[in-house]
């Protein structure tokens, strides 16, 4: 079975959302989405402990090249997301693309296109896309 497109995901959304079909509905839970999943990282990393943060400072020594750059920028994150860990934020993400869906529905925005318009922006500003 193939994946659904976003388009086949955003109709689908379209059908199901019955409750909250307010934008004001959909914008806070939305929002909502958002910070669940922030706190199923969280707790990945202080309850169940399966992945550690290592923040520090990011240095970017002038003149490296862009490889050696990249191999210095690092994630901060050490280790790696257990199966419980993983199930749980990916579920999380996904109620969160459905409410995603469910905005764009609202404001007629199709989500192909946002994507097709951000990846063509990635594209032509590059590593200045998002400095």
């Amino acid at each position: 079975m193939s994946a659904p497109s976003l388009q086949a995901f955003q109709d689908q959304v379209s059908e199901l959302l019955l409750r909250h079909r307010s934008l004001l509905d959909v914008l806070s839970k939305n929002g909502q989405s958002s910070a669940s999943v922030n706190r199923a990282v969280v707790k990945a990393i202080t309850e169940c402990g399966c992945i550690e943060l290592h923040a520090n400072k990011q240095v970017f020594e002038a003149g490296v090249s862009l490889e050696k750059a990249k191999e210095n920028a690092g994630t901060h994150v050490q280790g790696e997301l257990c199966e419980n860990c993983r199930e749980v934020i990916g579920s999380e993400l996904g109620r969160e693309l459905f409410y995603m869906s469910a905005l764009c529905n609202l404001l007629g925005i199709n989500m192909d296109e946002v994507v097709v318009k951000e990846s063509q922006k990635c594209a032509t500003l590059g590593l200045f896309n998002l400095s």
